[in-house]
C-alpha cells in the first residue's frame, strides 16, 4: 500500500511539473496579449496578438518566459508606453507567485 502511494505522489508531483514545462513557448521572446491575469488558477497565457493587433490595442501585455523555465517577465504598456513590470515564477500546481524586483 505504502509503495502505490508513494508512486501516485511521484507521478502526481512529476505530472504537476511537467505541465508546467509544456508551455509552447520560447525562452526570452516576447509574446503580446490582450489581458493577464495572475490569479487565474491555473494560469495560462491565453490567446496571443500578432504585431498589427498589439499596436491597435490601447492596453496590452508583454510577456516573456524566461531560459529557466519556470518565470516570466509580464510588462503593461497602455498607449505604446510601459507602465510596468512585474515577474512572476510558475508554480507546479500552474498558479504564479509574484517575485521581488
Amino acid at each position: 500500500m505504502r509503495i502505490l502511494l508513494a508512486t501516485v505522489l511521484l507521478w502526481l508531483v512529476g505530472a504537476a511539473a511537467a505541465g508546467a514545462a509544456e508551455l509552447p513557448f520560447s525562452p526570452d521572446t516576447p509574446y503580446y496579449f490582450e489581458h493577464f491575469d495572475s490569479q487565474q488558477q491555473p494560469w495560462q497565457p491565453g490567446h496571443g496578438l500578432n504585431i498589427e493587433e498589439v499596436f491597435k490595442n490601447y492596453q496590452y501585455y508583454e510577456i516573456r518566459f524566461l531560459k529557466n523555465g519556470q518565470d516570466i517577465q509580464v510588462t503593461h504598456y497602455v498607449q505604446g508606453r510601459k507602465e510596468g513590470v512585474e515577474r512572476y515564477q510558475i508554480k507546479p500546481d500552474g498558479t504564479l507567485e509574484k517575485l521581488p524586483q
